[in-house]
């Protein structure tokens, strides 16, 4: 066959290598009869759904253990999901008015309810359709086995090769796994220390199977239809790259072996690093924060041992649909993280959308000149209720961890005082609701000249700044960052940028508040040291360059 190549998308980053394992699962047939006692088969149904309920409990003992309270949920979500008034009256209704057996009822709900899913156009929606499809066939098998048990026929024939609950439990060599799809409940139950990586055809880079691989740190890609010519052949996950090469030649096995010894030793490098304080050799303690844009991000920050979120960029959760995200959802993204970083500090954005970050959906107008028109804290103040409605998320979610909240492209003090305004009418209006929340933190983003030069008077309104090196430099030197024939001139080490930075942190001190920085600078080693001898409190990096930062901290005099 030769070398092939094969183009997916990154569930999660990594390299894997070894043989791959085909598993297919087949179709699962479902025989539609007639049944004579309607109550008694309702009853069969009830004792499939408390033994389905028993085995999902199972599963999230041992996902909890496994990859952690807050992604075991989705367990939690599947026993409420089979108790769904919908769903079961769904059932019993097709067993009733069509005196149908169970399994052609759970089937056909089934069906129907993924269906309704799949065709939503909010992404975290869409990924449901797994999850019903998960609990239908977790409610099918226990019917089949139960009427099996009672008469000996089976009702459900399967054109399976075999049981992926099963699936990688029992000793073997380690293998690259490639299905059409994997659920949660199969991806939680396998073996991980005989599972390199995973392919699958069909699943969404936001469902649960795909933060599960993030969370149990396995190399996965999607979108690519299993071959069953693939079974036993040597292959290559590379999940930075989202491809999958089978039976690559010496070269390309010897690139990646050397990758994958790469990443081993950065990975034991960084062990050394873990529970170390970023202390420079004079003795100042420094905040190495990371940057996040979703939830997912989450894996790559506690495999870090990042000691806190120092920016949240909260406008991907606006990107990620087709459609506003709600109070919910907001707060549900929100909650996870804060619970998830424990008492460690999580920095929220409000929404920074405009500039290079369009929505489809929100009509800004068209612009001469976007990076300075209507944008970030312009929306949020000429839109109150947009801005009250995430507000209130962050509010609520503050209760469950550590959470501050900033605001990005402050450039006076009207700014400030009209937030505040805000703020106070949605502490009100919870206070009115009987909805609690903890005090926050209130810091500012400073990339506009005009923050940084009046942030003296700026720091008497706030808790702390953090410095957006990336506006801050395009608007110092009028270069637009998006525009790739000037990029000569974009330089972030001029000397007049290097110059403000300067300023805010004396300005911030001043006034006895601290300052971070949270731009791209901030990973930038040749800068380090210099902003360490200006006196900067923290730096908010992507969680990749965590260690790098860290050493350089401890590194400095």
């Amino acid at each position: 066959m030769g070398m092939k190549t094969y183009a997916g998308k990154t569930v999660f980053g990594g390299i894997a290598i070894g043989k791959i394992r085909i598993e297919g699962k087949g179709k699962t047939i479902v025989k539609r009869c007639r049944i004579e006692n309607v109550e008694e088969e309702i009853k069969r149904y009830h004792d499939a759904m408390k033994k389905a309920s028993d085995q999902l409990k199972k599963i999230h003992e041992k996902a909890v253990s496994e990859v952690g309270e807050v992604n075991a949920q989705i367990f939690e979500v599947h026993m409420m999901m089979i108790e769904d008034d919908d769903y079961v009256e769904s059932v019993e209704n097709i067993i009733r008015t069509q005196n149908m057996n169970a399994e052609y009822a759970v089937a056909s709900t089934g069906d129907n309810f993924a269906k309704l899913f799949s065709g939503m156009e909010d992404e975290y929606f869409r990924a449901r359709a797994d999850d019903i499809r998960d609990i239908s066939d977790r409610l099918l098998k226990i019917l089949a086995d139960s009427n099996e048990k009672d008469s000996g026929e089976t009702m459900v024939e399967e054109e399976k090769s075999s049981d992926n609950t099963t699936l990688l439990t029992e000793k073997q060599e380690p293998v690259i796994l490639a299905a059409q799809e994997l659920t949660p409940s199969e991806t939680v139950q396998m073996d991980k220390s005989i599972l390199l990586g995973f392919v699958t055809q069909y699943g969404s880079v936001n469902s649960h199977t795909a933060i599960l691989a993030r969370t149990m740190n396995i190399p996965a890609i999607t979108g690519i239809e299993p071959r069953p010519d693939w079974h036993g052949k040597m292959a290559v996950v590379d999940g930075f790259g989202g491809e999958l090469i089978i039976e690559p030649d010496e070269k390309t096995l010897l690139q990646y072996q050397e990758r994958l010894k790469q990443l081993k030793e950065e990975e034991e490098q960084a062990k050394k690093l873990i529970g170390l304080e970023n202390i420079t050799k004079s003795g100042k303690k420094i905040k190495v924060y990371a940057n996040i844009a979703n939830v997912s991000d989450l894996y790559s920050v506690l495999h870090n041992d990042v000691e806190g979120i120092g920016l949240f960029r909260s406008e991907f959760l606006y990107m990620e649909g087709s459609t506003l995200p709600d109070e919910e959802k907001q707060f549900a993204a929100y909650k996870q993280v804060a619970q998830t970083m424990g008492g460690k500090k999580v920095i929220i954005r409000t929404m920074d959308i405009g500039a290079d970050k369009k929505l489809s959906y929100l009509d800004l107008g068209e612009e001469e000149n976007p990076a300075m028109g209507y944008r970030a804290i312009r929306i949020s103040i000429k839109q109150p209720e947009l801005f009250k409605t995430q507000l209130r998320a962050i509010y609520r979610a503050s209760l469950y961890g550590n959470v501050s909240i900033m605001y990005p492209m402050i450039t006076s003090l009207w700014e400030l005082d009209k937030i505040m305004e805000i703020e106070k009418e949605v502490q009100d209006e919870l206070k009115e609701a009987g909805i609690e929340w903890k005090k926050m933190e209130r810091g500012i983003m400073i990339e506009t000249p005009a923050a940084a030069i009046i942030s003296d008077k700026l720091a008497e309104k706030v808790d702390f700044f953090s410095i957006g090196t990336n506006d801050l430099v395009q608007y110092t030197l009028a270069v637009d960052r998006q525009n790739g024939n000037i990029g000569d001139f974009y330089n972030p080490h001029h000397e007049a940028v290097l110059r403000l930075i300067q300023t805010v942190i004396r300005n911030g001190h001043a006034q006895g508040i601290w300052v971070g920085i949270c731009g791209e600078m901030a990973s930038d080693l040749e800068l380090t040291d210099l902003f360490l001898d200006m006196g900067i409190d923290e730096l908010s990096v992507a969680p990749v360059f965590n260690l790098a930062i860290r050493k350089k901290v401890r590194e400095h005099e």
